[in-house]
């Protein structure tokens, strides 16, 4: 289940990360030396490296120069997508692989990927390949990545297989920031909203309150409620304050140190509305891309299964996959597996079989990706238009009702005046 831990790993992080130099030997027995991964702590550190099947022999923190440290932001799929289309240019210009490093490096504004990229190079200078000088930093290239640059290195193809490698990570990280952006247009709002109305209710509504003992008269109910609320959050402000901040934080914490609770919060994402049915779709379209990609890259069907799991990103179709693995192991087909899985839908089982039958399922799972890619593109301007108006109005009801209140009594007053 590393994979799933890894695809499903999420929440807040910690005010403050470390970098810490470890040696170690991956899945394969291979030796690791002076690779870095980033965490809060040398344990958190630990367990993320066991996670990805590294076994860790020695392991510090990295020491940081006297006169300032390294530098830049950290590394982020993003760069990770454009160092392989820039590597991936470079070769298709007749450039030396060696030479290549030298130009993307130097073309990057992030130290931190000008240092991974020139540490690569010295490990190829070393006489390494480059899928083991990639493997060294695990953190940055995962295992489909690594594999799909060994193959190509083997076969001799290794300009095609990156070009396939970029055309994933691209198309990876596009669906990721759409999806992100979906759910966090929302989010943002209401954590705007929030602000918004404790200002006024900590601020505004206690000056209308003090008007207000004045009158001699009975409040009406809407602002009885909203000078009751003003003066509960005054009194408890520190309270209020820090539930939600323990509750954000604990939040977090479970969703980064229990599987259980991760596991069971990618399960009740999948039902919720509109935005459930956009993460079942992303998850298909990342399932068929992952596997086209490792199709046409030759990896064995069941080889491939666990990268395949682990890119889904989501426990529920990690599970379907491995699943599906053991079957395809013992003789099923692909589609058959797929079928018994009852998560893809029938579209998509009858174009992997039509692809097994005619020995083109590299480009049928490729039409299925582009298909569910488009389509989560479509739920996502669903969603925009859905909310702009759902947000206008909670606005609407949320700010106008606070101020409305505080204006109920002055209209009353004018009208018995």
């Amino acid at each position: 289940m590393a994979e799933a831990k890894e695809a499903a790993k999420g929440g807040a992080k910690a005010a403050k990360d470390v970098i810490f130099v470890y040696d170690g030997k991956d899945k394969q027995g291979k030796e690791i030396k002076g690779a870095e991964v980033t965490s809060t702590n040398e344990n958190l550190a630990k367990a993320a490296l066991r996670r990805k099947g590294i076994l860790v022999s020695r392991i510090k923190k990295k020491s940081t120069p006297l006169f300032g440290g390294q530098g830049g932001k950290p590394i982020t799929p993003g760069d990770i997508a454009l160092f392989a289309r820039q590597l991936t240019t470079m070769m298709e210009c007749g450039v030396p692989l060696l030479q290549s490093f030298d130009i993307v490096a130097e073309g990057h504004e992030n130290p931190r990927m000008q240092k991974l990229i020139l540490n690569i190079k010295g490990d190829i200078e070393a006489g390494g390949t480059l899928a083991d000088a990639l493997r060294k930093h695990p953190d940055q290239f995962d295992n489909l990545f690594c594999n799909l640059v060994e193959a190509g290195e083997q076969a001799g193809i290794l300009e095609s297989l990156l070009n396939k490698v970029a055309n994933y990570k691209e198309k990876s990280e596009a669906i990721k920031k759409k999806i992100k952006g979906a759910l966090s247009y929302p989010i943002s709002i209401m954590v705007v909203a929030g602000v918004v109305s404790a200002i006024l209710l900590v601020f505004v509504v206690p000056v209308f309150a003090d008007l207000f003992s004045g009158f001699g008269a009975d409040l009406p109910a809407l602002t009885k409620i909203v000078v009751n609320m003003s003066e509960f959050l005054q009194a408890y402000w520190h309270i209020v304050g820090g539930v939600i901040i323990t509750l954000k934080i604990s939040y977090g914490q479970a969703m980064k140190r229990s599987q259980k609770f991760n596991e069971a919060m990618q399960v009740l994402s999948l039902k919720l509305p509109v935005f459930g049915e956009m993460l079942k779709l992303s998850a298909i379209a990342r399932f068929a891309r992952t596997m086209a990609t490792m199709f046409a890259a030759g990896t064995p069907l069941v080889d491939s299964m666990d990268s395949v799991a682990g890119a889904t990103g989501n426990i529920v179709y990690y599970r379907a996959v491995m699943r599906m693995k053991a079957e395809v192991s013992t003789g099923t087909t692909l589609a058959q597996s797929m079928r018994d899985s009852k998560v893809f839908p029938n579209m998509v089982i009858q174009m992997v079989q039509i692809g097994e039958e005619s020995g083109a399922i590299d480009k049928m799972l490729s039409k299925v990706a582009d298909y569910y890619e488009e389509e989560v593109d479509a739920i996502v301007e669903k969603i925009s238009a859905m909310m702009e108006p759902m947000i206008m109005a909670f606005l609407g009801v949320v700010i106008g009702g606070l101020v409305l209140a505080m204006y109920m009594p002055i209209f009353q007053m004018g009208a018995v005046i």
